[in-house]
């Protein structure tokens, strides 16, 4: 799950920065969303990528706690 959420946010990142070169061409056809789409579909990655790996910790925590835990 980590690795698909760093992939996409790796992607978003690449094409905010292929934009960039080019922002002038965007802002004068009116399309400068499309260049903080991308900036905003890596920043909110990064807050995907933080959110999975904290659960996926609190699942094996929650997996160990229950294995030394005698019923």
């Amino acid at each position: 799950m980590v690795a698909t959420i760093t992939g996409g946010t790796i992607l978003w990142f690449v094409l905010f920065l292929a934009q960039l070169p080019f922002y002038g061409w965007f802002d004068d056809h009116g399309h400068t969303w499309w260049v903080w789409t991308c900036l905003a579909g890596a920043g909110l990655g990064l807050i995907g990528i933080w959110y999975v790996r904290r659960r996926d910790a609190a699942i094996k925590r929650d997996a160990a706690n229950r294995r030394d835990t005698p019923a």
